[in-house]
């Protein structure tokens, strides 16, 4: 991973740690049994989500997995009713019924718990767009753990032999939830990919900015041209599996929290990290008690 750190926008910063201070208030909240079931966090990974957000337009459809709440925030900037869904509280997305996982916004979101079981839709979704003409993307995230699964070689099959316009984003942080990626993959993922003849790009930067000048090509490629593209992004996760599921040794994760994004932009940027960290800070501080005060969801039986 590239260490190179542009300054960022405030709002590009903002987001950042908008995502990061959701994820670490999901946990406390766990800690204190304001969840049911479980929780993925994102932590270490929301750089790519935040690059990506202005590369996808209002009608694209966007595909996320069970470590989705950077995904959905940084599309919808919508962190309160993301918090009311996982907390089951009234405002929430899908009424609470969704929870951490499984959120979908009318024509525009879908997130499923299971790595590589919204591939096949995301497939279904390109073929629509590109029967009836229109311009938008099917973007689909999943990881290096997914690659296990047999309906991505389905997928990848039919994208290639119906030219659809798919966005595979593959969130590589090397590890498939407690298996380090290089004791459960033969090879590697981009020769999977050019043996379907499928455009393929590898992101080691984290630099917002300079990410975006990369992929803008492939975006508009597959946009114009209604062709699948594959992007890798050679990222790393801070925290556990779930919450207590990590198998790395202490070493690993000190090394990982050594080349996190936010920890290296505080120390390039303090001035402005400083001042925009206190304000998102407040603004979730305030938001979980917001939330929290509210009466439990109901279900009506259609989300947003």
């Amino acid at each position: 991973m590239s260490s190179r750190l542009g300054k960022l926008s405030d709002e590009d910063l903002e987001c950042l740690l908008r995502i990061r201070l959701f994820e670490t208030c999901l946990l406390e909240l766990f800690s204190q049994g304001q969840l049911s079931g479980t929780t993925h966090t994102c932590l270490g990974q929301e750089y790519i989500p935040v690059a990506l957000r202005t590369l996808i337009e209002p009608g694209d459809f966007v595909f996320s997995n069970h470590r989705g709440h950077g995904h959905y925030i940084a599309r919808f900037d919508d962190a309160e009713g993301l918090l009311a869904e996982i907390t089951g509280r009234q405002g929430a997305i899908c009424h609470g019924v969704g929870g951490s996982q499984h959120i979908y916004r009318r024509g525009s979101y879908l997130s499923t718990g299971i790595q590589g079981e919204g591939l096949g839709i995301a497939a279904g979704v390109a073929g629509h767009f590109k029967r009836f003409g229109s311009n938008e993307l099917a973007i689909a995230y999943v990881g290096d753990g997914t690659w296990g699964q047999g309906i991505v070689y389905e997928v990848l099959n039919l994208a290639a032999l119906w030219q659809l316009p798919l966005a595979l984003i593959v969130e590589n942080n090397g590890i498939a939830q407690s298996t380090p990626t290089a004791l459960q993959m033969a090879g590697n993922i981009e020769a999977r990919v050019r043996a379907f003849g499928i455009e393929y790009e590898e992101v080691t930067s984290t630099d917002i900015t300079e990410i975006r000048r990369l992929l803008s090509p492939s975006f508009l490629l597959s946009r114009t041209q209604r062709s699948p593209v594959v992007i890798t992004f050679e990222t790393m996760r801070l925290g556990p599996h779930s919450k207590g599921d990590d198998t790395r040794t202490a070493d690993e994760i000190a090394r990982a929290r050594q080349r996190d994004v936010l920890t290296c932009y505080e120390v390039k940027f303090p001035e402005q990290y400083a001042a925009i960290r206190a304000r998102v800070d407040d603004e979730i501080t305030t938001l979980a008690r917001r939330v929290l005060d509210r009466p439990p969801s109901t279900w009506k039986g259609l989300c947003a």
